[in-house]
């Protein structure tokens, strides 16, 4: 299921590159929304979704733009979002630059553990890498693997011998993140500082918050790891995956990776895993209210549906109104289909999914007739389509929407989502067995 925050929660500090104050308040949003920021220091506040299609410049850092209005570094903040499982929230910035705080995220994480995190009632977007995919340019490689959880492993190589060639892995759980990559800051060499100040950056960078090289010393005080370099390549690389506005998992593998080249394997990623067909939209059923006013769990559909293993396709009820229903089916390795389809390439065969989706219809019928146990009849099928395969391990979030209900005869429009994009559509036609 989707979070978002409890409360707002405010931090002040300084731009890494402009070094002007900027406060931030991160606000708790809707379900769906996603991360947005909003400037809030404009005469008409102006909203900038946290997406990859909207990045402008990834050089130093990362900045989004819509129009002429831009919000600059926000890696750090976006690392949070998608390493506590945070995915709706309003970000309010009263600058163009979010601030740097200590030069990690450790700050932007105790800001949100102070408030807490609340359960929604959408299910989570999550991309599911399904196959191998690299980028490679010269020196630097990004590659993602399947997985069943999210983990990152980076190598790092700097001439500096302070530094040197670093490796790191870690499995991204929240508490991971929190304790082994958020608190790893930014860094950099006294050798560098000169151009980067003549291009107008890294103003607001001191040696209290950023960790600082020159000729193998270090400049700015005990390390708080002694890999904290490649850490904080880690944290600026998930900063960026969570561009693509999903949860992850798979396996990522970086070498020398950097905020231009990421984002490149962001889209790469986001082109082969999420685009939909021409005309299909991106999207997902819209919560019919939070999570803890309405849910039916597995008992409380048998007690509606006459349906038994192996052919009960609904797992649970998560809304409901008179004319709109929401679902989810969970697909396993172990349903008695797949031994036959297909054993080498296991796939859940389409007439499976409609037949989900119409025994959803079938819960929201038989509970506004307020029966229970009786069977529903399905008379016909209109425009039915199948978008894209599903397999073990997929979770299907079943939609379905009255469009005539007249007593034991009527219609109804069904849809089922992967990871946020349809998988299957349809109207379905009806009637109640007496």
């Amino acid at each position: 299921m989707q979070y978002t925050l409890k409360s707002p929660v405010p931090l002040q500090g300084i731009g890494l590159h402009t070094g002007r104050p900027a406060g931030v308040r991160l606000v708790p949003a809707e379900p769906n929304r996603g991360i947005v920021f909003r400037r809030v220091d404009l005469m008409e506040a102006v909203e900038i979704p946290a997406r990859v299609d909207l990045v402008v410049r990834a050089n130093r850092g990362t900045s989004l733009a819509v129009g002429d209005v831009h919000v600059h570094t926000i890696e750090h903040l976006m690392a949070v979002f998608l390493g506590l499982g945070i995915d709706n929230c309003t970000v309010e910035l009263d600058a163009e630059e979010l601030p740097l705080l200590d030069g990690s995220s450790k700050m932007y994480v105790e800001a949100v553990q102070s408030v807490g995190l609340v359960r929604q009632s959408a299910p989570a977007r999550e991309l599911r890498i399904r196959e191998p995919i690299h980028l490679t340019d010269n020196e630097r490689t990004l590659i993602a693997l399947p997985a069943s959880d999210f983990n990152v492993c980076e190598t790092v190589s700097f001439p500096d011998p302070a530094v040197g060639t670093q490796y790191a892995a870690f499995r991204l759980t929240p508490e991971e993140f929190s304790a082994q990559i958020a608190p790893a800051r930014t860094f950099g060499f006294v050798s560098e500082a000169d151009e980067l100040m003549k291009q107008g950056m890294i103003k607001g960078a001191s040696l209290e918050n950023a960790v600082v090289y020159e000729n193998g010393k270090l400049l700015s005080g005990p390390l708080r790891f002694p890999d904290e370099p490649v850490r904080h390549k880690i944290l600026d690389l998930v900063g960026d995956l969570a561009l693509m506005g999903r949860r992850l998992k798979g396996r990522i593998v970086a070498i020398k990776s950097g905020h231009g080249f990421n984002i490149r394997f962001v889209q790469m990623l986001r082109e082969r895993f999420l685009k939909l067909p021409e005309g299909i939209p991106e999207t997902m059923p819209q919560p019919l209210g939070r999570a803890e006013d309405f849910c039916l769990d597995l008992n409380a559909v048998k007690e509606i549906l006459p349906h038994r293993y192996p052919f009960l396709l609904v797992d649970r009820v998560l809304g409901m109104t008179d004319t709109k229903i929401i679902g989810l089916k969970n697909v396993t390795g172990n349903e008695l289909f797949f031994q036959g389809h297909f054993p080498q390439r296991p796939v859940m065969p389409g007439v499976l999914i409609v037949e989900a989706i119409a025994q959803l219809g079938a819960i929201l019928l038989l509970s506004r007739l307020k029966i229970k146990g009786r069977i529903v009849y399905f008379l016909g099928l209109d425009k039915v389509k199948w978008r894209r395969p599903v397999v073990p391990g997929d979770q299907l979030v079943l939609e379905c929407e009255a469009i005539n209900m007249g007593g034991r005869l009527g219609a109804m429009e069904g849809r089922a989502y992967v990871e946020g994009n349809l998988a299957t559509e349809g109207v379905f036609k009806y009637a109640v067995a007496e």
